[in-house]
């Protein structure tokens, strides 16, 4: 098995995310930089947070057209796990792999504090290794957090149960308290707050991100 993380200029978060797999769970994990033309040999793929390309024009909205971008949403299409934390959340809107945006915070200040989510679905190759309604503390630091999307959407996001994580106390304004949602078959997951920086008791507030990453590993040997 091989974890690819990617890389774009901006990206701040990429080492964070290596570590979790590469480190904490001992799994084979490379950086894929974004002019990658070739997934060859990687099981599932993580977008890291940071500022892609300096958030110019739109959070996401120039990492979308990278190279290795149109390799993820290929490899997306076909079943392949892809997590988006922060800003990787924001990219895998802008390349419609997730529906919605995120836009500036209420109020319009960066949060960067440890908080409480609640998990909302377990269905998800990201969150398998959760019990439902569990609650998980980790940091999220982000200007621009807020997801928005229209009501039919929201409502299709709720019926169809692809909300997968809640603010307990929503910090941004996000509409319905989402904090992550899923793609409709659950092999694609975007979160704002960071999992990676919550899988060591010792240097984080917990390590209760840990489970999205047993729970992609999960996923790549049972397909």
């Amino acid at each position: 098995m091989k974890i690819g993380v990617v890389v774009f200029p901006g990206s701040n978060c990429d080492h964070d995310a290596w570590y979790a797999f590469g480190e904490t769970l001992r799994q084979p994990t490379v950086l894929l930089w974004h002019d990658s033309t070739s997934l060859e040999g990687v099981d599932l793929v993580v977008l890291p947070g940071g500022f892609s390309y300096g958030d110019y024009l739109r959070c996401g909205a120039i990492a979308k057209f990278a190279p290795v971008m149109g390799e993820v949403v290929r490899a997306a299409e076909q079943g392949m796990p892809v997590l988006g934390i922060c800003n990787g959340f924001q990219v895998l809107c802008e390349a419609g792999l997730l529906p919605g945006a995120l836009t500036r915070n209420a109020g319009l200040h960066f949060v960067c504090r440890d908080l409480w989510l609640e998990v909302v679905s377990n269905s998800t190759a990201w969150t398998s290794r959760y019990e439902l309604g569990a609650d998980l503390l980790v940091p999220l630091k982000s200007g621009e957090g807020r997801y928005v999307a229209s009501e039919k959407v929201l409502d299709e996001l709720e019926g169809e149960g692809r909300v997968v994580f809640r603010y307990r106390d929503n910090p941004n304004g996000s509409m319905r308290d989402i904090a992550g949602i899923s793609s409709a078959n659950g092999r694609v997951v975007g979160l704002m707050p960071h999992p990676e920086h919550a899988t060591e008791a010792l240097t984080g507030p917990s390590d209760d991100g840990l489970g999205l990453f047993y729970s992609a590993l999960d996923s790549v040997l049972a397909a």
